[in-house]
């Protein structure tokens, strides 16, 4: 996967190149996604969406993912909509950050801190905040999703396995024609007290839609952020 002016991604085992082949097969309409922390199933689909996009496959990149806090919360977060929903797709932002991320420039390091040290701080703007403010790069919240209409989008759905069944059937319905979604998430993580690893939206989708001709899911079981991550995943 080659991001213009980016970072290029390439598959690190099986699971990875299959879930890259879904994301790129124009016929299919729906991907699921079960793996857990670590195994890259939020990089590659973000990954995937910018290869896409940049090559006029769709017309931008949707992403969201559901308000459920982790333990106990820190009260009302201030800000408009994009300020408030941050702190819940940080983990969107970090995999964006990393894959547009412009190469290092060449010459002397000297040189290369002289510049940064040169460019006034919040002057110059990260190129996926460019794309957010051209529309190109939408980030939505859930709790506004229905009745709309998305058409000719990559929507990315994180941490699926936090909605409820009735909650993935409205985002489901809200795809139009040329839209892609796709639902990733780990049924072993659930912080939502309302569903576990068999009632959640994630499962339920898959099971329901299972058989479709439109319809793809790939499990990652092999991480790769570090041997610490992959055996906590696995032991703890």
């Amino acid at each position: 996967l080659k991001i213009p002016d980016g970072q290029s991604l390439k598959p690190l085992n099986l699971g990875q190149r299959c879930l890259i082949d879904a994301l790129l097969n124009p016929e299919i309409s729906l991907v699921t996604c079960y793996g857990h922390a670590g195994t890259g199933k939020t990089l590659v689909a973000v990954a995937a969406g910018l290869h896409e996009m940049f090559n006029r496959r769709y017309n931008g990149i949707t992403v969201s993912r559901p308000v459920v806090a982790m333990g106990e919360q820190l009260g009302f977060l201030p800000g408009s909509l994009d300020e408030k929903m941050r702190p819940w797709l940080q983990p969107i932002h970090d995999a964006l950050d990393l894959l547009m991320r412009p190469a290092a420039p060449l010459g002397p390091r000297r040189k290369q801190q002289k510049a940064q040290a040169n460019t006034p701080p919040g002057g110059v703007k990260k190129p996926y905040e460019l794309l957010m403010e051209q529309g190109i790069l939408e980030i939505e919240a859930l709790c506004y999703i229905r009745g709309r209409s998305i058409p000719n989008r990559f929507f990315i759905l994180d941490e699926a396995q936090q909605l409820t069944p009735q909650e993935a059937k409205t985002i489901v319905t809200r795809m139009s024609r040329d839209s892609k979604l796709v639902m990733i998430g780990d049924p072993a993580q659930i912080d939502n007290p309302y569903v576990d690893s068999r009632s959640n939206g994630l499962v339920y989708t898959r099971q329901r839609l299972k058989g479709q001709s439109f319809v793809a899911h790939i499990a990652l079981n092999r991480g790769e952020r570090s041997e610490l991550a992959d055996a906590g995943a696995r032991l703890m």
